[in-house]
């Protein structure tokens, strides 16, 4: 009866596709500026520390990288299968999909506490010997690995809440976690107000902390403002169908980002070839394009939910409208990071207690790394789409080629050449190969999947 059951139509298929894209969009655009902004914050104030706190926390980038990737990929698949549902209406299966969604939050914590319990050691002595850089990725590491399901819910929760159209309450939640995050840092890293000094361990609780009050936050929405949902802890038997339909789409994205996080791992290999200093300036890249990129990452979080309610529904042109207006707002804003980047990397390394030898190795480098974001834009919205649309496998290999195929393997050949400047060009001609590749698989799914409605 409950498939039946007569509700107004979601928003998502009736209003003005621009108007619908900038409601749902402007708060996660705002929310995942304020994530990049406490995730700069973060770097700050490590800095200060030192540069080999800096270089720890780092190394340690790619775990948190995957781990956010787990949460993420799990959330795309529940994001695009609970919206593909609700636009069906068929709401027995949206509830079973978000109780499994939750269930599968907490498998994903137990796995990641068990490698801060277990890899911290071998995963620091793999890449250093430096005693202080082991010491402070050790105690950083293990804290994000263990205290996870602060992230892991959030990130689920806010899902459920964005799977609805209700993009407002998951950004609150995610402002929320990211002031906590940044009022506590400098308390926590410093001693202020009382507290101990606990430098890059003070670094990490600040981050679960911010973390677990974001996913309480997101609970209370979803329980009390998500009334398409109902949610019963009898919900929580998992479902292999359900979880199956999930992965289908959540697997290729985890496999992305797990993929991203052996890219970054294997350059930060290169580049301690070259000196430690370089590894310390590719984590204040990726510290600072994060502000670039977490607006466009908000731009599909606001995107991806509207694409699988009007597949669901079969409405073709508020699909192709949706994607053309993302497209745009996409490339707008790359162009605007790549202006900063070429005009101020001197203003915005020193925001990270830059030496002279940093200086010297960073402004190069972001300068080149940045001519890649003229094209980032247009892949990124791509793969999102393929993931709305139920091929997450066409996001894996195009991802997946740029990482693996594309980046890492020029970053090693032109590291052959002696030159740390020259592996900075690495990104660029990556991302122009991936461009090529959006665009041949792009058409091949639409022909599939978009044309015939």
């Amino acid at each position: 009866m409950d498939n039946l059951e007569k509700r107004p139509e979601n928003k998502m298929g009736v209003m003005p596709v621009h108007h619908l894209l900038l409601s749902m969009s402007i708060p996660m655009v705002i929310s995942m500026l304020v994530q990049a902004l406490y995730n700069v914050v973060d770097s700050y104030f490590v800095a200060k520390i030192g540069e080999s706190a800096l270089t720890a926390v780092s190394l340690v980038f790619p775990i948190q990288a995957l781990m956010i990737s787990v949460g993420i990929g799990t959330g795309v698949g529940l994001n695009a299968f609970l919206s593909k549902s609700l636009g069906e209406k068929n709401y027995t299966r949206v509830n079973r999909s978000a109780m499994n969604g939750i269930f599968l939050a907490w498998v994903n914590c137990a796995i990641f506490m068990l490698v801060g319990f277990l890899a911290s050691d071998v995963y620091f002595i793999a890449q250093t010997d430096s005693q202080e850089i082991i010491g402070y990725g050790k105690s950083y590491m293990s804290i994000i690995c263990v205290f996870s399901l602060g992230v892991f819910s959030q990130i689920t929760c806010e899902r459920l809440l964005m799977s609805t159209g209700k993009t407002y309450y998951a950004m609150i939640s995610q402002l929320t976690g990211a002031i906590i995050n940044i009022i506590l840092d400098p308390i926590m890293i410093f001693g202020l107000l009382g507290f101990p000094r606990m430098e890059v361990a003070g670094a990490a609780l600040a981050t679960v902390i911010g973390q677990s009050v974001a996913a309480l936050l997101a609970v209370s929405f979803d329980i009390r403002k998500n009334t398409e949902i109902t949610f019963s802890w009898r919900g929580l038997k998992p479902d292999s169908a359900i979880i199956k339909r999930i992965y289908a789409v959540g697997l290729p994205s985890i496999m992305m980002g797990s993929l991203g996080s052996i890219m970054i791992y294997g350059l930060n290999n290169i580049l301690i070839s070259f000196t430690s200093t370089a590894v310390a300036v590719f984590g204040v890249y990726f510290k600072l394009q994060s502000f670039i990129f977490m607006p466009v990452f908000g731009l599909n979080n606001g995107m991806v939910p509207i694409l699988a309610y009007n597949f669901g529904a079969r409405k073709k042109e508020r699909i192709i409208s949706t994607v053309k207006l993302s497209i745009m707002y996409a490339t707008g804003i790359m162009i605007l990071g790549m202006a900063v980047f070429q005009i101020f990397p001197y203003k915005l390394l020193e925001l990270f207690n830059a030496t002279d030898e940093m200086m010297s190795i960073g402004v190069p480098a972001l300068r080149i790394i940045s001519f890649h974001f003229l094209f980032a834009g247009f892949c990124i919205v791509f793969l999102s789409v393929f993931q709305a649309l139920g091929n997450g496998g066409e996001s894996l290999l195009v991802s997946g080629s740029r990482q693996l195929i594309f980046l890492l393997p020029i970053a090693w050949l032109l590291s052959l050449s002696g030159n740390l400047n020259v592996v900075w060009w690495a990104f660029p001609a990556a991302e122009c190969a991936t461009f090529i590749l959006c665009i041949v698989r792009i058409k091949s799914v639409y022909n599939k999947k978009i044309k015939v409605l």
